[in-house]
């Protein structure tokens, strides 16, 4: 695939991803990254970036920690040789990044980071050596307490120096004159002072050094010579405890130089693929699906070294239903563009990198990608554009198969038209023969005749807008597109007379073909957009539909309830007013059981009379209605909607339809004429009262009530009806049986009760009773 990887531009795609690399080590694992022909470590790439995509952006895991490179120093520690304060820090680095990215990953315990999963947990580290070389290591240097010995030694070092430091500063105060500099000093691990030549004899001791100048030589008195020897010993001894300490601690690390290596591979490659995911969410990249079919199915995609804010998506499929695209139009119209984006999908992808394109992208795992696109004229080889083209198709015809991916930009370019189609349409034809999958692009018109005729093959355009003279850099399939050159000049500025002559210039068959497929191209352009309105409006008109069905709905179910609201409020009118008179004709029937009738009697009697009178007055059905004319029906007129018996007000008329829109206290409903009627006015009339006496014994009501398996609102006017009645027939304890069921209608029926001031308390059966599937009643 190299061809397809030095053409195609794959080398700034892997330098790009590396960038987001933590280690030097993956980032040149990713720039030498070769795009795999293996359908299966393919997916395998593409499932470990999902994996590191899926930790990082979702399960919020932490990257690899950076640790220098260790270059030679395992091989070195394991050979015996002691390693520098440095080298160990950086081999403890090493440990930590270990540690933390096994930790981090294994931490989840999901089956889809499988893959990961299984690399972090083949990490080897050692906290106890890391935190060795933390507490033992300061910067370049080893810490006091590295070791207790080197602790003491330091100890007794700073002591004697004081006492050095501490006698020297005598002769600093006492007699200046002979000092160059009133400073104590050191040469070679030894405390001395700076004294003036012309004064060396002044002080016993021994010279040092000198100056430069040969003004001052440096004398170490003789009074602390035998603490600057004592001195001197003990630096030998923190060096030698300090080459154990260190020779302890490269032993441990020599030990584990495979364990290193191998965690510096791992960790290489578990960055890698991190810095991948990365790659891919800047990109807003998706995980394509890959075949070994030669299918190439790019939804939405758009060059990932283009600007994506500029860049517009293309859609193009190829390798399924015809091998080989042969894609046409303007220049600058983006077929260059269109034909290196497929290739380079296909290498981003086998390299396990996600593509710029939307969900259902799939692309194909073929053993070679070849391409042939630009100028590859190279005036040091002697070639001219022609010749390099050829070399570079005759490279592709020796090595191109069933599975390879052909590129080719203008092929048969650079040389006479006419040989050039011909040589054009030749290679094509080959190409198909040995059964390749590829992309052509031409301004050829036999080459685009070639892909109406050759099986296998198809035509495709970039659009253009004639109207506006600029490309639309969309890719449509099925039909050839105009080269619109002459247009195009007219649009960069071209002298108008240059162009005319070019126009004579074209032949009848050049123009005609030309027109023809212009014309076809702009009546599809209006194809498409007449069918992206028809779709528009068919959306708009569905989701007004929906709008409908959902308002009939709740007008259906605002009816309903209106209904049982209606019926629940006239029955409970009718008890109210049954029980009234009920009271009244009961205490008539006292009064009338007397043995002896008093005047106050009657008085108190033919007042209970006229209190039933009224109550039945108040209650007097409703007056007969006579059907609406409805030529004279009108906005504002009152109407009896017969189907909700129920008096409203006209609102608006909808004649086309028969039907007027009728408000009926809170609710506004739509009804047909033949469902109005007109009330006609209710005549007043005093009913006669005819007081009786009902001797007979009533019937009596059972004290049970069993509303099992029915709905909520049937049971709830069930219960309502049993209570009436056993209110009538002055019962103090009743029982609702409700089942248990799911409890709901239970709940219901408490709700009920809960808020009926007729009952006076409630509770479950008792063990016996039925329990909790019945509710036992006591009434007010």
């Amino acid at each position: 695939m190299t061809d397809g990887i030095r053409g195609l531009e794959l080398d700034k795609i892997l330098a790009a991803a590396a960038e987001h690399a933590v280690l030097e080590e993956s980032k040149r694992l990713i720039c030498a990254l070769t795009p795999t022909h293996d359908l299966a470590i393919c997916r395998e790439r593409l499932a470990l970036t999902g994996e590191a995509s899926l930790l990082l952006f979702t399960l919020g895991a932490g990257r690899v920690e950076y640790f220098p490179p260790l270059n030679d120093s395992a091989e070195r520690a394991e050979k015996g040789a002691t390693l520098s304060c440095r080298e160990l820090t950086d081999a403890a680095q090493l440990l930590r990044s270990a540690r933390i990215c096994s930790r981090s990953i294994c931490a989840f315990d999901s089956a889809e980071i499988g893959g990961m999963r299984a690399l972090a947990e083949r990490l080897v580290f050692s906290e106890s050596l890391e935190r060795d070389v933390e507490d033992k290591i300061l910067g370049d240097g080893l810490a006091d307490h590295a070791s207790e010995k080197l602790y003491h030694i330091r100890s007794e070092m700073r002591l004697l120096g004081e006492r050095i430091r501490a006698r020297l500063s005598e002769y600093l105060t006492a007699d200046r004159n002979y000092l160059q500099d009133a400073v104590v000093t050191m040469r070679g691990d030894r405390y001395v002072l700076p004294v003036k030549v012309e004064y060396k004899r002044s002080i016993k001791g021994f010279v040092h050094d000198r100056s430069q100048s040969g003004a001052t030589v440096f004398i170490e008195p003789e009074e602390v010579l035998e603490m600057n020897n004592e001195l001197r010993s003990l630096q030998l001894d923190e060096k030698e405890e300090e080459e154990r300490i260190l020779a302890a601690l490269s032993h441990a690390f020599g030990a584990m130089r495979a364990a290193l290596e191998e965690d510096v591979r791992i960790l290489a490659e578990i960055d890698s693929y991190f810095a991948r995911a990365e790659y891919g969410y800047a990109l807003k990249g998706t995980r394509p699906a890959v075949n070994d079919r030669g299918i190439v199915e790019i939804r939405k995609g758009r060059h990932p070294l283009l600007d994506a804010k500029t860049a517009v998506p293309v859609t193009v499929s190829v390798g399924e239903r015809y091998r080989f695209l042969v894609i046409s139009g303007a220049n600058t119209g983006g077929k260059t563009v269109t034909l290196k984006m497929c290739g380079l999908f296909c290498l981003m992808a086998a390299c396990g990198l996600f593509v710029p394109a939307a969900e259902g992208t799939q692309l194909a795992v073929f053993d070679g990608v070849y391409c042939d696109i630009g100028d590859s004229q190279s005036i040091e080889e002697n070639l001219s554009t022609f010749s390099s083209h050829i070399l570079a198709m005759k490279d592709i015809l020796a090595r191109a198969g069933e599975k390879s991916f052909v590129l080719i930009d203008e092929p048969g370019g650079g040389t006479d038209p006419e040989e050039g189609q011909a040589l054009a349409c030749a290679i094509l034809k080959t190409l198909l023969r040995r059964g390749c999958r590829g992309i052509l692009t031409t301004h050829y018109s036999a080459l685009k005749e070639l892909a109406f005729r050759e099986e296998g093959a198809e035509n495709g355009c970039m659009e253009f807008d004639a109207e506006s003279l600029r490309p639309l850099y969309r890719l449509q399939t099925g039909m050839p597109g105009a080269s619109n050159a002459l247009l195009i000049c007219t649009r960069l500025g071209l002298d108008e007379e240059v162009v005319s002559l070019a126009r004579e210039g074209l032949s009848e068959g050049a123009k005609a073909f030309e027109h023809t497929v212009r014309a076809a191209e702009e009546s599809r352009i209006r194809a498409e957009e007449a069918t992206a309105r028809a779709a528009a409006l068919e959306r708009s008109w569905k989701e007004r539909m929906e709008t409908l069905e959902q308002e009939e709905k709740k007008f259906a179910q605002t009816r309903e309830r209106f209904l049982a609201n209606s019926k629940a409020e006239a029955r409970r009118i009718v008890t109210a007013r049954t029980a009234e008179a009920e009271e009244i004709l009961s205490q008539i029937e006292e009064i009338f059981a007397k043995e002896t009738l008093t005047e106050a009697d009657l008085i108190h009697a033919r007042t209970l009379k006229n209190r039933m009178g009224v109550s039945q007055e108040e209650e007097a059905p409703p007056a007969r209605a006579v059907s609406v004319d409805a030529e004279k029906l009108k906005v504002g007129d009152r109407v009896l909607v017969m189907s909700l018996n129920a008096e409203g007000e006209v609102l608006s008329l909808k004649r086309e339809k028969n039907t007027a829109i009728v408000q009926c206290g809170a609710l506004r409903v739509e009804s047909k004429f033949s469902d109005l009627c007109i009330p006609a006015a209710a005549k007043k009339r005093t009913p006669e009262i005819r007081v009786t006496r009902d001797l007979n014994e009533r019937q009596r009501v059972s004290r049970e009530c069993n509303v099992i398996g029915m709905s909520t609102s049937e049971a709830l006017l069930e219960v309502e009806q049993f209570l009436d009645s056993a209110l009538l027939q002055n019962l103090s304890e009743v029982r609702i049986v409700h089942g248990m069921g799911t409890g709901k209608l239970r709940a219901a029926i408490h709700d009920y009760l809960r808020h009926n001031r007729r009952v006076k308390e409630f509770r479950l059966g008792k063990y016996g009773e039925g329990e909790s599937g019945v509710t036992v009643v006591t009434l007010a």
